[in-house]
């Protein structure tokens, strides 16, 4: 990553002022970051894919639950309350 005073702008102290990227090295410093990051990417396994893919479908079974939980205790509720219409 390069910082803010080789690239030539304001370094923190405010002291060296000096001329500011114009935009099409702007716009290829940022996608040699994105490429810079997605080389750091590592795929999982099939494995790890599988296992990560199984907590997330029981987190959302669970939670799924839960607000249906929720949902038919409020109805009871607010049928206790409100009465049921007719």
């Amino acid at each position: 990553m390069v910082d803010d005073a080789s690239r030539g702008e304001l370094a923190t102290n405010g002291a060296v002022a000096a001329k500011k990227m114009n935009v099409f090295a702007r716009i290829a410093l940022f996608f040699r970051q994105v490429f810079a990051e997605l080389r750091k990417v590592v795929t999982p396994t099939r494995k790890e894919l599988i296992k990560f893919t199984a907590v997330v479908l029981g987190f959302v079974v669970v939670m799924m639950a839960l607000v249906f939980g929720l949902d038919t205790l409020f109805l009871a509720m607010a049928n206790i309350v409100f009465g049921v219409p007719s």
